[in-house]
Parts: structure tokens; sequence; C-alpha cells
């Protein structure tokens, strides 16, 4: 059966290991769907630290911005797909300057193939809407923009999860 889960955290909530941690118990043929640009050395130690994190048996895609045609091609071969992060997914079509709409037509898009592939998906974001309102513009339009995608993910979601200092709290399903 599939089901659509989304797992919700501040910055070092604990949200990736706890996906990682989350895909490892289904047992299943599992796929990682990594959003992240590696644009710089300290970047780059980042995502080391997160390939290590998984197991080596998992495929990996790497894939920033069109996650949508990637996924039927995925229905027969992976039982679990888990995708790290929308946050970054939101941040890499920013710097592509995507109209607001067109980002949300893509988050629109992407839910709509979720539903389509008859397979467990573990998405991972950012909790943007327990923060100060940013200073500056294209800090508010992101925070906007991923705080509107959570909400569309969240509603079609069969669990929702919101992590705090490494705790997973259930908040729906």
């Amino acid at each position: 059966m599939k089901k659509l889960i989304l797992i919700l955290g501040g910055a070092r909530s604990g949200k990736s290991s706890y996906a990682v941690e989350m895909a490892k118990e289904f047992k299943k043929k599992v796929v990682f769907i990594a959003t992240a640009a590696c644009c710089d050395e300290e970047m780059a130690k980042r995502i080391a630290l997160h390939k290590n994190s998984r197991p080596k048996q998992w495929d990996l895609i790497e894939e920033g911005k069109d996650i949508v045609s990637i996924l039927p091609a995925l229905k027969d071969k992976y039982e679990v797909v888990l995708i790290d992060c929308l946050g970054l997914l939101v941040s890499n079509l920013l710097a592509d300057d995507l109209t607001d709409e067109e980002i949300e037509r893509r988050i629109k898009k992407l839910v709509e193939a979720i539903q389509k592939i008859n397979i467990t998906t573990i998405m991972v974001s950012n909790e943007v809407g327990s923060g100060i309102v940013p200073m500056n513009a294209l800090a508010r339009r992101f925070r906007d923009l991923l705080g509107l995608s959570n909400q569309m993910i969240a509603k079609k979601s069969d669990e929702v999860v919101f992590m705090r200092a490494g705790i997973p709290v259930k908040i729906k399903g």
C-alpha cells in the first residue's frame, strides 16, 4: 500500500536521520532522491555526511529541480522513495528565477505525480512557519513558498511528523 509521509523540522532537528530510519524500517527496496546541489566545499562535506548515513544498497538519484519527470520510472523498481528535501527543491527553483506561480504549479505537479505512483514516499522538508519574519524580500519569498509547499504536501499526506530536538511528534495520521 502506498503512503505519503511528510517529515518537517527546523535546522538540525533530526528530520533527515529520522526519515532514513523510517525508510529502513519498511525493509523494502529504497531509492533516495537528493535535491542538494554541490556548490562549495562546505556543501560537499554536508552531502558526504548525508551519503555516509544511508545504507549502501539504496539507490541514489540526484535531482534538484525536476523530480516529477523521474517518478514514473521508479514505479516498478522501488517500494519506497525518500525525497530529501523539499526546502532545497524550492530554493533551487527560486535560483532559476521562476515565478511564484510557476513554483506553486511545479509543487502541485509533484504532489499529483506522487499520488499516481504506487510507492510509499517519505518527503523531508524544513519547517518555516515558526521563525521570525525575514529581513529581506528573497528570504520572505522563500519562506512563503516553502510554507505553502509544506501545506500542499501535508494536506495530501497520510502521516506528518514534526521533528524537534531529535524527537518525532506525529501531527497527522
